[in-house]
């Protein structure tokens, strides 16, 4: 399996050669790991020694509950915020690092199939895009209309997101190791960056390298943000369809909906402050 630029999908349980067949090959994989230590032994079917194989309707019914959940969270998190502007800061710290804990959680701790640990950090992200989304629609854009500006951020988001699913099933781009370096290399420059106009930030009141002020080098930056994001789709549905095709476990849908979350997340961020740019201008 190629590997991902995902580090939620990265980390799901492999076997050598694969991901491990999880038929009648879970029998011994117990005998192999220890009843206590097999991460998917309560998942097995004990009448017929097998644990159900991961279908594609078990990623979109686990994926869609995430996003709704996530949804719903922000929805709540924006008219708050909206009544009590006060809110913004705290809603904006807690969802994004909060959020941030439970996927480095779910990332090390080989726990990104559990429901309660995926929701949660829905819920945690619902609770910072609602913050944020009133920030740039209401403050750092204050001449244009919020709603218009977050309904076009999710147009573009979902646009991106089925767009990239059909040159994925079309084979336009393929995913190939090659492909897969050059996106994870883009996106550890990207967050080197990101890192580096943080600090640089620190001293000379916030500006950093004008990657985040909505000049033409944060459009540039935004772009580029969007543009990897975009081909991180292709790599997380590559890692899903391999995972599928590998007879991984049903419970594993919960980790594939945290990765395409994550990645979904990031996209409307960019979206949306690339539009907050463009109305200021």
């Amino acid at each position: 399996m190629r590997e991902t630029s995902n580090p939620v999908f990265r980390s799901l349980p492999k076997q050598r050669g694969g991901y491990a067949q999880f038929g009648a090959g879970v029998a011994g994989a117990a005998t192999q790991y220890g009843h206590q230590t097999d991460p998917y032994a309560p998942y097995v079917d004990q009448r017929a020694g097998v644990a159900r194989p991961l279908t594609i309707d078990d990623v979109v019914t686990k994926t869609g509950i995430t996003l709704a959940v996530l949804s719903a969270v922000a929805a709540v998190s924006y008219f708050l915020v909206a009544g009590n502007v006060a809110l913004a800061a705290p809603f904006t710290f807690v969802g994004a690092f909060g959020g941030l804990a439970l996927v480095l959680i779910a990332t090390f701790g080989r726990k990104q199939d559990s429901p309660a640990i995926v929701l949660s950090y829905a819920a945690l992200e619902g609770l910072f895009l609602g913050a944020i989304s009133f920030i740039l629609a209401n403050i750092t854009v204050s001449s244009t209309n919020a709603g218009a500006l977050i309904g076009q951020a999710i147009l573009g988001t979902l646009g991106v997101f089925f767009g990239m699913l059909v040159v994925y099933k079309t084979g336009a781009i393929r995913v190939t190791p090659k492909f897969s370096r050059m996106v994870v290399a883009g996106l550890f420059g990207v967050l080197a960056l990101m890192i580096g106009n943080l600090v640089i930030g620190f001293f000379n009141h916030g500006e950093g390298m004008g990657l985040r002020n909505g000049g033409p080098l944060a459009i540039i930056f935004s772009l580029v943000c969007i543009a990897l994001a975009a081909f991180s789709f292709l790599i997380d549905f590559d890692a899903a369809d391999q995972m599928i095709r590998a007879g991984a476990p049903e419970k594993a849908a919960w980790g594939i909906a945290l990765g395409l979350t994550v990645t979904l997340v990031w996209l409307y961020i960019e979206i949306l402050r690339l539009l907050s740019y463009l109305q200021n201008d």
